[in-house]
């Protein structure tokens, strides 16, 4: 069965930082590029961040995170992380982990980072 399991979210000042994990199971983790993506209130899910399989060390952000997120994997733990510094208000939003196989998506539950004053 396969599992995500996101943690690390909270609730930061502007220009703070945060790192998010997530935890899998119930797959061969290494085999697979993976993806953090967004949702903010009333707007549609957005992908942040991705990262190759173990091997491929290609990542790949949208352009409003570059030079302020970094997307890593560990193959050992089966756990992919984004640390994320400089936050913005607009990155208020829940995150959640995400990869694709065989046709099917599957998705953590999501963990909330809200960016405030």
């Amino acid at each position: 069965q396969v599992q995500l399991v996101e943690s690390g979210g909270g609730l930061v000042q502007p220009g703070g930082s945060l790192r998010l994990s997530c935890a899998t199971s119930g797959f061969l983790f290494k085999l697979y590029a993976m993806n953090w993506y967004r949702q903010a209130p009333g707007k549609e899910r957005e992908l942040v961040a991705t990262i190759g399989a173990a091997g491929d060390r290609t990542t790949h952000y949208t352009d409003s995170v570059k030079g302020r997120f970094t997307i890593s994997r560990d193959n050992a733990k089966n756990t992919i992380s984004l640390q994320m510094n400089n936050l913005k208000p607009e990155d208020t939003a829940a995150y959640y982990c995400h990869f694709g196989r065989w046709g099917t998506e599957y998705w953590g539950q999501g963990t909330q980072v809200t960016v405030s004053s």
